[in-house]
């Protein structure tokens, strides 16, 4: 029985043997693409700005009550392409009949690439200018231009921001 219990060991053991010896292999080679395109994410903090009522002789410039309105965007492009961002105003704030020049609201912006610049309905101005993919974070704060030559009121424009990404 030893003798059997040993050829059968030994048996299996060289049959083991043959199949990892004799063993075959096929590799596939599989490609893998993945497609990235141009893609552009903008966030502002705040959708309506308002600038209290404020007497001309103290507060000669009024800053709106958001401020600062935390910005943010984002760009997936080439490291090499310039993102912009712009503001353009639909026309200026007006009360019935009555109007302010938008280009009595201007900004001061923080974060790197963010740009301070002056509202204006007949094109667009520069908010902000990067190179390359990424997210900027940043603040605008917005201030009106106080003045005894309004007529009262309760004035209202609006002003769309553009990023492109190349």
């Amino acid at each position: 029985m030893r003798i059997g219990t040993l050829a059968l060991a030994v048996l299996t053991l060289g049959l083991l043997a043959s199949a990892t010896w004799g063993a075959l292999t096929e590799t596939v080679v599989v490609n893998v693409d993945a497609l990235v395109a141009s893609a552009a994410n903008l966030t502002i903090g705040a959708t309506t700005i308002n600038f209290p009522d404020a007497d001309p002789d103290t507060t000669p410039v009024v800053p709106a009550q958001q401020n600062p309105v935390v910005v943010t965007a984002s760009a997936q492009t080439g490291s090499k392409k310039v993102v912009d961002l712009s503001v353009m105003a639909a026309g200026d704030l007006t009360s019935g009949s009555n109007t302010i020049p938008i280009t009595n609201v201007s900004w001061i912006a923080t974060g790197s690439g963010y740009l301070p610049g002056t509202m204006s309905r007949t094109s667009p101005q520069p908010a902000g200018n990067w190179q390359g993919h990424g997210t900027r974070n940043g603040t605008f704060s917005y201030f009106l231009v106080n003045s005894w030559a309004y007529k009262t009121g309760n004035y209202t424009a609006t002003a769309t921001y553009t990023l492109t990404v190349p």
